[in-house]
């Protein structure tokens, strides 16, 4: 049983390294390539863009990141690796890879990040993809949706942290305004 299992892993991660090796060549040749009717300013624009979209994900990225005992760093450079080999690779959709794979990886060894991205990859749901690796429909089901409540759960919790932090922030800023008018 166990020579099975590591050779599946082998198999698959040896699958997943020859689809990042080959789609990595394309993505490449396609931000090669120029677009016509570009004019001269629209790359600083697209650099500011692109830098901007990057910000906004790291932010957007915190709670989950916490509950995925990672950084948001470290998840938007693997968003950005994962559309190089998918570039339709929703945002929401590499999400739900990481907190599947985290939810149902200690059970189902088979369930892995690359393995559910890989799916994505082929154009299959994310529920197929789950039955494609040994769930049953209900049990995909169920587990999208305790990735959803996870994921739901650790955005409140941003939201609520950054609302805290503004309500200090805002405390300050009075106290501040006040000892400033009491010293003239």
């Amino acid at each position: 049983m166990k020579v099975t299992r590591i050779m599946w892993y082998a198999g698959t991660l040896l699958t997943t390294l020859a689809m990042l090796a080959g789609s990595v060549n394309v993505a490449a040749q396609q931000l090669a390539s120029s677009v016509p009717g570009r004019s001269a300013s629209d790359p600083k624009k697209d650099s500011v863009r692109a830098e901007r979209s990057r910000a906004e994900n790291l932010r957007a990225f915190r709670g989950i990141a916490r509950k995925l005992n990672t950084t948001p760093e470290a998840l938007q450079t693997a968003l950005e690796r994962a559309r190089l080999t998918n570039p339709k690779l929703s945002r929401g959709n590499f999400i739900a890879a990481n907190v599947l794979a985290d939810n149902l990886g200690a059970r189902r060894p088979n369930v892995t990040t690359a393995a559910i991205l890989g799916g994505l990859q082929h154009g299959y749901s994310l529920g197929q993809t789950l039955q494609n690796l040994g769930l049953s429909q209900a049990e995909a089901k169920e587990a999208r949706r305790a990735a959803n409540r996870r994921v739901k759960d650790a955005a409140q919790r941003v939201k609520d942290e950054d609302k805290r932090e503004r309500e200090r922030g805002g405390e300050g800023k009075q106290r501040d305004r006040a000892e400033a008018a009491h010293s003239h």
